[in-house]
């Protein structure tokens, strides 16, 4: 699908990715920009429409659908993260927190946007994953296991989303130079870079974007007999 003159809603949009898909979209020539968070006071870019949204609110979800209705592309972008393995003593409520928000969170946005977007002709559904949803070295648990739940849920979405004629494109990439990773003491891509690409990924008619070379080199690697892993925090 082509950016110029869509209709797009980004989730998670105040800072961060969604804050760089905003910019993009608005350079792009989007024709309008839905920026959901929590407390739409935090969205500060002008050119886009703040729109209150918890992901993680029935309520919320169903109150964005009647305010966006004229939604073309869903960037389903909100996530969180939280180092830990599974056998730590909050390991359990660690995976149900982080699968309730990169996971049940995508799904419900899916599910409540899908007659939108075809209403709407069809449009895009683009789901912001990770490398991480391919490999799981422990000390990010919880986080790798529910993106490669968000994972499955975006190959099935393809399938399902097929017969009213909405691209689905997942994105992955390693680390971003986000406030999610300002721990993290490994090599990150910056936020427009990923972006950009995703974006081109999108109008190319790509099904999924490899937005960097070290999610390109595992995804490559997972047909090795020798599994790759991402690098550890320090």
């Amino acid at each position: 699908m082509k950016i110029e003159n869509a209709v797009v809603l980004v989730t998670g949009a105040n800072r961060g990715i969604g804050l760089a898909f905003c910019r993009a979209l608005l350079a792009r020539g989007a024709r309008k920009v839905y920026a959901g968070a929590r407390d739409p006071a935090s969205v500060t870019l002008a050119g886009v429409h703040a729109l209150r949204l918890d992901v993680n609110q029935p309520a919320e979800v169903q109150a964005a659908v009647q305010q966006a209705a004229d939604v073309t592309l869903l960037i389903n972008n909100a996530g969180i993260a939280q180092p830990g393995g599974f056998l730590a003593a909050d390991g359990e409520d660690t995976a149900r927190r982080l699968f309730e928000t990169n996971f049940f969170a995508m799904l419900r946005m899916s599910q409540a946007f899908a007659p939108v977007l075809k209403d709407n002709g069809g449009g895009g559904l683009l789901n912001v994953l990770s490398v991480a949803s391919w490999v799981n070295g422990g000390e990010l648990a919880a986080y790798s296991a529910s993106k490669a739940a968000a994972w499955s849920l975006t190959n099935a979405l393809r399938h399902e989303l097929a017969a009213q004629r909405t691209q689905v494109l997942g994105l992955h990439m390693a680390y971003v130079d986000t406030d999610l990773t300002r721990g993290f003491d490994v090599p990150k891509s910056s936020p427009e870079d990923i972006v950009s690409r995703a974006l081109d990924g999108l109008e190319a008619g790509q099904h999924e974007v490899l937005a960097d070379a070290f999610t390109q080199q595992v995804k490559q690697g997972m047909t090795a007999p020798t599994p790759s892993y991402l690098p550890q925090p320090a």
